[in-house]
C-alpha cells in the first residue's frame, strides 16, 4: 500500500478540500438568506428564488456524473479550478437581471458547470487518500457545505441589508475565485495509486449479490434512499429564514438560527464519520434517518423562537451524517474501481432530492400560504427513506446469517 494513504499529507489535502467546499457552497446560501428580497424584486413568488436554489443543487448533481470522469482524465486540480471560475460567472449572471438570468446563472453555471466540478471530484479524490480512516475523512470534507452555511449566512444577511442581494452575489463570486483557485493550485496533487484488492474484495467484486439482493437492485434502492432523505434535509436549510419571518422573528435571528443549525451539523458530522468507521455506513444511515425524521416533525409543531433554536440545533445534529455515510456505504459494498461512477450517482440523487425539497417547499407555500404542509411532505419522504434503509440493513444481516448457517 502507498505510504501516503492515511498520512499527514492526506489529512492536509482533506483539510484543504474542506475549505474549498466551504467557500464554493456558500454560493447557494445567498438565495436562502435573500429569499424574501429576491422574491419581492422578481414578482413576489418564493418559488423563483427557491427554484434557483433547487437548480443549483440539481445542476451540481447532474454535472458531477461528467466531472468525475473529467477529473479522472485531466486531474482534479484543473477541474476544481474551472469549477470555481464557473461559480463566479454564474453569480455574476444571476445578479444582473430578471428571473430567467437568476435561474440560468444558478442552474447552468453555479451548479452544472461550477460546483459540479468541485463537489463529486473532491469526494472521489479524497477517498483515494484514505483507507482505515475513510469514513472520518469523508465526513470532514462533506462538512464543507455546513461550514459554509454556518459562516456565510450572517455575513450575507448584513451585506444584503446594506448593499442589496445583487451586489452581494456579484461580490461573493470574486471571493470564491480569490480563495478557491490558489487552494486548488497548491494542495490538489496526484492521488496515491489504488491498493491491490484483497481476496475478499475480489470475491465481492465478482459476486452479483450485495446485501442479499442483486447488486444493481441494492444500489438502486440506496440511490432512491439518498433522494428521499435529501427532500426534508433541504427544507429547513432553504426556508428557515423566511419561515422565521412569517412568525415575526427578525431576519438576523433567522440567519443566526440557520448558522446554529449548520454549525451543529459540522461538528456532529465528525462524530458520524467516526461511527461509520466502526459500525459501517449502512447502520449509520439508519440511525441518522431516524434522527432527521424526529427533527423535521419538531419543525411542524414548533412556533416560538426559543423552541426553533433548539429544534434547529437538533436537526443539524441528526441529519449531518447522511451524505458521507452514503459514500462510505458505497465504498464498503462495491468495488473501488467503480467509485468514479457510483459516487457521483449517489451525489446526484442526493442533490436532486435537495433540489426537490427546496423547490417544493416554496411551491407548496405559494399555493397554501404555510410551511406546515411542506414540512409534512418532507416527513413522509423521510419515513419512506427509513423503511428502505432499515430493509437493506436487515437484508444484509439475513444474508450473513445464511452464509454462517451453510458454513
Amino acid at each position: 500500500m502507498d505510504s501516503r494513504i492515511d498520512s499527514r499529507e492526506a489529512w492536509s489535502i482533506a483539510v484543504a478540500s474542506l475549505f474549498i467546499l466551504a467557500v464554493s457552497f456558500g454560493s447557494p446560501h445567498i438565495t436562502n438568506v435573500g429569499l424574501k428580497h429576491i422574491a419581492a424584486d422578481l414578482g413576489g413568488q418564493r418559488s423563483i428564488p427557491s427554484g434557483a436554489y433547487a437548480l443549483a443543487w440539481f445542476g451540481t448533481g447532474v454535472g458531477g456524473l461528467a466531472m468525475g470522469w473529467i477529473a479522472d482524465r485531466y486531474g482534479v486540480r484543473w477541474t476544481v479550478m474551472a469549477g470555481a471560475v464557473m461559480v463566479c460567472l454564474g453569480l455574476a449572471i444571476s445578479s444582473q437581471g430578471d428571473a430567467m438570468q437568476l435561474l440560468v446563472g444558478h442552474g447552468l453555471f453555479v451548479g452544472l458547470l461550477g460546483n459540479a466540478g468541485i463537489n463529486a471530484p473532491l469526494y472521489i479524490y479524497v477517498t483515494r487518500w484514505f483507507d482505515k480512516r475513510r469514513g472520518t475523512a469523508v465526513a470532514l470534507i462533506a462538512s464543507g457545505q455546513y461550514l459554509a452555511g454556518a459562516f456565510w449566512p450572517p455575513l450575507f444577511e448584513r451585506a444584503i441589508a446594506y448593499f442589496g442581494w445583487r451586489q452581494t452575489m456579484l461580490g461573493f463570486g470574486f471571493v470564491i475565485a480569490a480563495l478557491v483557485l490558489p487552494l486548488a493550485a497548491v494542495f490538489l496533487k496526484a492521488p496515491p495509486n489504488l491498493p491491490d484488492p484483497t481476496a475478499g474484495a475480489r470475491a465481492a467484486a465478482a459476486s452479483d449479490q450485495v446485501l442479499g439482493l442483486p447488486k444493481e437492485m441494492a444500489f438502486g434502492l440506496l440511490a432512491l434512499a439518498s433522494f428521499l432523505c435529501c427532500i426534508p434535509m433541504a427544507m429547513p436549510q432553504a426556508h428557515l429564514i423566511a419561515f422565521c419571518g412569517d412568525l415575526g422573528i427578525a431576519a438576523s435571528r433567522g440567519a443566526f438560527m440557520l448558522s446554529v443549525l449548520l454549525t451543529c451539523a459540522f461538528f456532529s458530522r465528525q462524530f458520524w464519520g467516526w461511527l461509520s468507521d466502526r459500525i459501517g455506513g449502512l447502520a449509520t444511515l439508519v440511525v441518522c434517518s431516524a434522527a432527521q425524521a424526529a427533527a423535521i416533525l419538531a419543525f411542524i409543531v414548533t412556533q416560538d423562537e426559543a423552541g426553533l433554536f433548539f429544534v434547529s440545533a437538533a436537526f443539524g445534529l441528526g441529519f449531518s451524517g447522511l451524505i458521507p455515510a452514503y459514500i462510505v456505504t458505497a465504498r464498503q459494498l462495491f468495488p473501488a474501481h467503480e467509485a468514479s461512477w457510483r459516487m457521483p450517482i449517489l451525489l446526484l440523487t442526493g442533490t436532486t432530492g435537495m433540489a426537490a425539497g427546496g423547490w417544493s417547499a416554496g411551491m407548496i407555500y405559494d399555493q397554501l400560504g404555510s410551511y406546515t404542509p411542506a414540512f409534512a411532505t418532507g416527513l413522509a419522504a423521510n419515513l419512506v427513506n427509513f423503511i428502505i434503509l432499515a430493509g437493506l440493513l436487515m437484508s444484509g444481516r439475513r444474508g450473513r446469517r445464511g452464509v454462517l448457517a451453510q458454513a
